[in-house]
């Protein structure tokens, strides 16, 4: 597994490439995520044969570049933006562009399933994108790893919209509920009612994980089950997980 850093208009971006990748995997970091970037590649060869290609890419304003719409602060005094629609055009108008030609993808880019994920807000960005009928990426699967669900808002938008993708995967923390937070705490029953109204739509394929602990446990792992279950695999063999 090949390993580079570069910048794509100043955004630093870490990519992980495999030879002639089976996989595209897009996936919007923090600062302390991209610390963890090396263990969750390091999971995902582990338990998988199939080759990847992971361009993450280190989001700057994490409240504004990756928020859909304006919402009030819900801890501390960051309030949220409306960035998520510029962070969407970079990908689909720079990142995507760069790494074909780096990585000399140009010809076989249309055969390669091209997926979205992300943790937390990354993961709300992750869903919301997969909701933009002018996108002009049509993403494979969506991963939203223990997403930000609870965000103003959210839940109306996704049942107003049609989405554009075939393959969800929705995890969560078995803690991340029970916050003393009114807003937040609501991130166990939207992400239920997420997965049921996905299940009652025959054309997607839902799967919601839960994991032990709380919003800040096993990132790495956490997101490596994401994007394998996106690219095939049976995240159940892999550790014992619980899904509904």
């Amino acid at each position: 597994m090949e390993k580079n850093i570069f910048e794509i208009n100043k955004i630093t971006c870490f990519v992980y490439a495999n030879k002639n990748p089976e996989y595209f995997l897009i996936q919007p970091v923090n600062e302390p995520h991209a610390q963890m970037l090396d263990g969750q590649i390091r999971f995902m060869t582990e338990h998988t044969e199939k080759s990847f290609l992971v361009a993450a890419f280190l989001v700057k304003d994490w409240n504004q570049d990756l928020s859909p719409w304006c919402a009030p602060a819900v801890f501390g005094k960051e309030s949220f933006g409306e960035g998520a629609g510029e962070t969407l055009a970079f990908i689909e108008k720079m990142l995507i562009p760069e790494i074909m030609r780096r990585y000399k993808l140009e010809e076989d880019i249309k055969d390669i399933p091209v997926i979205l994920g992300g943790y937390s807000l990354a993961g709300l960005f992750a869903l919301w994108s997969t909701y933009q009928e002018k996108s002009t990426v049509k993403f494979a699967a969506a991963a939203g790893i223990s997403p930000s669900v609870w965000f103003p808002g959210w839940l109306e938008y996704m049942k107003t919209k049609q989405i554009q993708t075939k393959k969800v995967y929705l995890s969560l923390g078995d803690r991340e509920e029970k916050t003393r937070n009114a807003v937040m705490r609501h991130v166990g029953s939207n992400i239920r009612e997420m997965d049921s109204w996905y299940g009652n739509n025959e054309k997607i394929e839902c799967v919601l994980e839960w994991n032990e602990g709380n919003h800040f446990r096993d990132v790495d792992v956490r997101c490596g089950k994401g994007f394998l279950w996106c690219m095939g695999e049976n995240i159940c063999k892999i550790n014992n997980c619980k899904t509904i």
